[in-house]
């Protein structure tokens, strides 16, 4: 009896427990929001380095002056060699078809200028261990008439000045400044280009005679005192003999 007694009082501990359970409000966890999502931070990359374009060369330097360059016909010069008069370098190479069309143009103008004082000279930049028979062959082709002679690298390099392209063409003062440049090929242009740039190159180099050095305003077409400078000079002279013959006179009395 008594352990039935306790089964019924367990039983309803039990039944008590479930039911009171049975009431209790379930309180969900409040969830927390998301963190906001950060983009990620980009760095773009430093720019690549952009190399200054190279000075524009504006005179030959001494080394280049004085190098001893090699002939086509195996003999050697040196630009320095002529001193005195404006000169024509022509760079140049045979596989070089601009070069082909430009040196008929230029043969033209050497022709015009042979008794000036302008020197032409024509370099070419390819190898002479390879291109000796090559070269020769333009030569004799196009007649070309210009003092030909091979640009070493370091010749080629200076004249280019980083720009790696034939054909290039330089008119150089007899101190060794280069007054004109510039490279390619313009059919029926180039030797127009050419002789302008010699003409303007003689006036600055060889000036008229009797006029270097003398102001406009002192010039004998402004000026008419300037006209008169011979008649007062043999002012003078008669002066200095009037001056003589009177002292002779007077030392015989």
């Amino acid at each position: 009896m008594k352990s039935l007694i306790s089964l019924f009082l367990l039983v309803a501990v039990f039944v008590a427990n479930a039911a009171a359970q049975s009431g209790r409000k379930v309180v969900r966890p409040t969830s927390q929001p998301d963190p906001p999502i950060q983009a990620p931070v980009w760095t773009p990359p430093d720019p690549e380095p952009v190399s200054a374009a190279p000075a524009k060369l504006r005179a030959l330097p001494q080394s280049l002056l004085y190098r001893s360059l090699k002939a086509l016909d195996n003999t050697s010069f040196r630009l320095a060699d002529f001193g005195g008069k404006v000169v024509v370098v022509n760079l140049w190479a045979s596989w070089c078809g601009p070069c082909r069309k430009e040196v008929p143009e230029y043969e033209e103008v050497r022709k015009e200028y042979a008794s000036r004082n302008v020197e032409f000279i024509g370099l070419t930049t390819e190898d002479p261990r390879k291109s000796a028979d090559r070269v020769k062959k333009f030569v004799r082709d196009f007649n070309f008439g210009f003092r030909l002679g091979w640009a070493d690298r370091e010749t080629a390099e200076t004249l280019m000045n980083g720009n790696n392209g034939v054909p290039q063409t330089f008119v150089i003062g007899h101190d060794g400044r280069i007054l004109s440049q510039w490279g390619g090929f313009a059919r029926g242009r180039s030797g127009d280009h050419l002789r302008a740039a010699i003409e303007q190159a003689l006036e600055e180099e060889f000036p008229p005679t009797g006029t270097a050095g003398v102001p406009p305003a002192l010039s004998a077409a402004n000026n008419p005192l300037v006209k008169r400078l011979p008649d007062v000079a043999t002012l003078m002279w008669q002066l200095h003999d009037d001056e003589r013959n009177a002292r002779k006179s007077a030392r015989s009395r």
